[in-house]
């Protein structure tokens, strides 16, 4: 296998594995539609990102790591809860109608960045996954740095390649929203999002 193929093969399962709707998409989703792409495509590369660190690990074989994020997965998962609950009430009480259109402009990106980082590494058990996927992708010498390196670089890629699409997509239709239409998606997402927290804090619990 030719690390052109797969470098292929990682990024289509980067995107396969950013596909599904959840609170990430949710949240990159409203940040694009409310404050601008810049602060969407600051979520999705920070969602990539954890998505590659996640990859590396499994693929790098860094047991030590793996072993010390599962053992601490109950609390990460209460964190993430709590703040995806908090992230659903303040969207709820948001007033879409008095934000200004330029808001992504003013906003802090690497904030949105290292937010979404952050959130997508709340789950552990990611690893385990990204493990038993690359398991079946490794050629019968095994994983070396080259062959590692592409698997990671090909899960990133793909990963971001969708965010961008999703930011993309949502940013051709977000002028044409009134302020009606964004506070029902808004009520709409806030709803989401905690319900989500709220799955997140009972497995942590």
């Amino acid at each position: 296998m030719t690390l052109f193929l797969l470098t292929l093969k990682a990024a289509g399962l980067g995107l396969a594995i950013a596909a599904p709707v959840g609170p990430m998409c949710l949240l990159c989703m409203r940040r694009t539609l409310t404050l601008g792409w810049r602060q969407g495509l600051a979520t999705g590369l920070g969602i990539a990102t954890g998505d590659g660190i996640y990859a590396a690990v499994a693929a790098l074989g860094l047991a030590g790591i793996s072993s010390f994020l599962l053992a601490f997965e109950r609390p990460l998962h209460i964190a993430a809860g709590l703040f995806l609950v908090w992230l659903g009430v303040a969207t709820l009480r948001a007033r879409t109608e008095a934000r200004p259109a330029e808001g992504g402009r003013r906003a802090s990106w690497p904030a949105a960045f290292a937010g979404a980082v952050l959130l997508t590494l709340t789950n552990p058990p990611t690893i385990i996954l990204f493990a038993a996927i690359f398991t079946a992708l490794a050629p019968a010498s095994g994983f070396d740095g080259a062959i590692a390196a592409a698997t990671v670089g090909g899960v990133f890629a793909g990963s971001l390649l969708w965010w961008c699409g999703i930011v993309g997509g949502v940013t051709l239709f977000r002028r044409a929203l009134g302020p009606r239409s964004r506070r029902w998606i808004d009520r709409t997402a806030g709803l989401a999002l905690a319900a989500f927290g709220m799955v997140e804090l009972r497995r942590g619990f």
